[in-house]
């Protein structure tokens, strides 16, 4: 007797539709025709109800669902004709940003879904390439293996963004391993903010990008059997003609941030939101707004932070007594809130490098360390509970105690 075949939920045909018009560009134009038609529909419907006497009701139930509707269409095809199809002047290389302090830059930064059709100039494209070369060096990695950030310069199959034809494809060694997950997230964070400060558009495509179309663009650079594509990064010029569809749900998942009590913690047990105003946490200003406005997949947020008071002596801290606030040195604990192998560490990579790039612009110098429980002065935990989350990962200490009186 032969063996009924099993469906699974891709197997709807709602899904492969949607998936079909995810890969070929299409879904992000087509999304508000239903609820035009909804609209539609009802206007005319209500026609036969609604008494011709009742010009309120007339208006409520038949003329403005009927604009509305028609304003969907109307704009459904200006979209078509003007991000699908380029149909659209000309529009200006924006300015850079030099004038922006790093906390400037990292505020600045919004995701860019739509880019213009041409591509980075000669002199940009080699002020990106270096700052890659730069980021992706052994002495800059907090892990051993080595990561790469791949340009390509054709178009992908990507879902929402629309117009690029501009990637950087992070690709990681196949097995697998954390450090270089989170190497992947704090590099490529640091070149974004680079190509943010030179006015460039980017945008982090994870399940957005579809593998196969960026393994096929990748070519001879990408092995199989040795390499692991990691996440996406579109990067060019920002345009300002944008599918409505798109422009909702920038909205939507923009502005949503969960508030700093949720995300820095004084105690491993994360119970008690740490006091950030208070020395010698104060001292760090703007540092944990940066990390709370990270980007991450879907803005989920996935990182944690335990602030804590280091009770070793550092090398130049002298006879520093633990009751004295200006002597007290500051520890931060990264952990990560999910056990998702990639989105997790991506997202604290994202942070350690927003986290980075602030205390470098106060002139607070630090390094990072893995830990042990005990260097942490937490409780190590039994064996079987190790895949617990919030799971820790690194630390980040001041290398100088002086600069933090």
């Amino acid at each position: 007797m032969p063996l009924e075949k099993q469906y699974s939920f891709e197997d709807l045909w709602l899904i492969k539709l949607k998936t079909r018009l995810q890969w070929t560009g299409w879904l992000q134009y087509l999304l508000p025709l239903p609820a035009a038609m909804a609209l539609l529909t009802i206007a005319s419907a209500a026609r036969y109800v609604v008494a011709s006497e009742s010009l309120m009701a007339h208006f409520w139930f038949v003329t403005l669902p009927r604009a509305l509707g028609c304003l969907l269409i109307a704009n459904a095809l200006f979209d078509i004709a003007t991000c699908k199809y380029d149909m659209r002047p000309l529009e200006p290389e924006p300015k850079r940003r030099d004038h922006m302090n790093a906390f400037d830059v990292m505020r600045a930064r919004r995701s860019c879904r739509s880019f213009q059709t041409r591509k980075l100039s000669k002199k940009d494209l080699e002020e990106l390439i270096e700052s890659v070369k730069q980021h992706v060096d052994p002495s800059y990695l907090v892990g051993s293996n080595p990561i790469r950030l791949l340009y390509v310069s054709e178009p992908m199959r990507v879902w929402p963004v629309v117009g690029a034809h501009e990637f950087l494809v992070a690709v990681a060694p196949k097995e697998y391993d954390a450090m270089s997950v989170i190497d992947v997230g704090r590099s490529l964070q640091k070149v974004v903010l680079h190509a943010t400060r030179m006015g460039l558009g980017t945008c982090w495509i994870g399940p957005g990008a579809d593998q196969d179309s960026v393994i096929w663009h990748l070519g001879d650079s990408f092995d199989k059997e040795r390499d692991h594509v990691i996440v996406t990064c579109a990067i060019g010029y920002r345009s300002m003609f944008q599918p409505l569809a798109i422009r909702l749900l920038s909205v939507v998942t923009g502005s949503v941030r969960l508030p700093l009590g949720s995300l820095f913690f004084s105690d491993a047990s994360f119970c008690e939101p740490q006091d950030l105003a208070q020395k010698p946490f104060s001292l760090f200003g703007r540092c944990y707004e940066v990390c709370r406005w990270a980007p991450s997949s879907y803005n989920a947020q996935p990182t944690r932070c335990v602030a804590r008071i280091d009770r070793r002596a550092p090398k130049d801290a002298g006879n520093c007594e633990d009751d004295h606030h200006d002597q007290l040195v500051p520890a931060f604990d990264f952990f990560c809130a999910t056990t998702s192998r990639f989105y997790g560490p991506i997202a604290l990579g994202i942070w350690l490098a927003n986290w980075e790039a602030g205390c470098d612009n106060l002139g607070i110098k630090g390094q990072f360390s893995v830990l042990g429980p005990e260097e942490r002065g937490a409780a190590p935990r039994e064996e079987e509970q190790a895949a617990e989350v919030p799971k820790y990962y690194i630390s980040w200490l001041p290398s100088s105690v002086s600069k933090l009186s």
